[in-house]
């Protein structure tokens, strides 16, 4: 009794995706235990079925960090700024940032005097989309799901660019930041924009470091993610008729898309937990319009993104933020339902 006692707490700092994960077999033990062994089976085999994608979008990431190739991003914010918020734009839907490490990198820029027009495209862009996250798309969806939430994330980021930049003399975007410091975030203690990238990174023994920390890293966060989505994904399966979720948000026209961005804010649960659940979703009748606008809402409003966010704004500013990725999610919504 005295050693259950003492590994209670080490139960609370399980990742919540873990703990998630231990509730829904614990659940499915005691309330319907012949689904057990079939949810177990369904998810190892999806996971196998991924691991590819997994282990390529682990390794690509872990380049990137130990090369210093985030370096190159300072460049998308600086000139122009049309070119700004374009370059932004595709660096935000191209940059392996996760939510916390957006905070040091934008308060970096804005610190320097990047103009909020240029920034706020990066913000809206990049939760949507990475190279884990374009990677993951591709093989639990499909390349052409993919390749359409990454052009809506671009699209996205340079809608709400300019938007900021034609709205600038506005009270919305007067004297936009809080005068609070930002903290780091789980970046590490250098500057994410500072040096100059080492391709041949195994050179150096510190870079190698980074190299496997990172993979070890997002290695075991994609695995804690994907997990408790499939067994979502298997429970959906067992539970919920496919006629409910067609009649609810199938269909063509606007009605779907604009119920897929109402949910897909509240109730987004994670960027890569995310995936297999729409793909799911479309598998039993969703349309791909409501897929579409549903992921878009959903990451750009979901906690981790928003927080990356709210420290370092004004509310108004953050309203903005939301408003302009609802928006975005409808009109990327329906242009998925004509394209796809």
């Amino acid at each position: 009794m005295t050693d259950l006692t003492q590994n209670l707490p080490r139960l609370r700092d399980l990742p919540k995706a873990w703990l998630a994960c231990i509730v829904i077999l614990i659940a499915l033990a005691l309330l319907d235990p012949p689904q057990l062994p079939e949810t177990l089976v369904f998810t190892a085999g999806a996971l196998a079925g991924t691991a590819p994608f997994i282990l390529f979008a682990v390794v690509a990431v872990a380049y990137v960090k130990a090369t210093g190739a985030e370096a190159l991003l300072a460049e998308a914010f600086k000139g122009n700024q049309i070119r700004m918020i374009v370059l932004a734009s595709l660096a935000g839907g191209l940059s392996p940032f996760c939510s916390c490490e957006v905070i040091p990198f934008i308060a970096g820029l804005l610190a320097v005097g990047a103009p909020l027009s240029a920034v706020m495209a990066f913000w809206l862009s990049s939760p949507l989309m990475d190279p884990a996250m374009f990677t993951i798309t591709a093989g639990a969806i499909s390349f052409e799901f993919a390749v359409a939430k990454a052009i809506a994330a671009i699209a996205l980021g340079a809608m709400g660019g300019f938007a900021t930049t034609a709205l600038m003399n506005t009270s919305v975007f007067a004297d936009p930041l809080r005068d609070v410091a930002t903290k780091r975030g789980c970046g590490g203690g250098h500057s994410p924009f500072s040096g100059q990238p080492l391709w041949a990174f195994w050179k150096e023994h510190s870079r190698r470091e980074i190299f496997r920390d990172t993979a070890l890293e997002n290695g075991l966060f994609l695995l804690n993610w994907l997990t408790l989505a499939y067994l979502i994904e298997s429970t959906m399966l067992a539970y919920v008729p496919a006629e409910s979720i067609a009649g609810f948000l199938g269909g063509e026209g606007a009605g779907p898309v604009l119920l897929g961005a109402l949910i897909g804010g509240p109730a987004y649960l994670n960027g890569y937990a995310a995936v297999p659940l729409v793909g799911e979703l479309m598998n039993q009748g969703m349309a791909p319009g409501a897929a579409i606008s549903f992921i878009i809402a959903g990451g750009v409003s979901c906690i981790p993104a928003a927080v990356a966010v709210w420290p370092l704004v004004k509310p108004r500013v953050f309203v903005a933020y939301i408003a302009y990725g609802f928006v975005g999610a409808v009109l990327a919504g329906l242009a998925a339902n004509a394209w796809l």
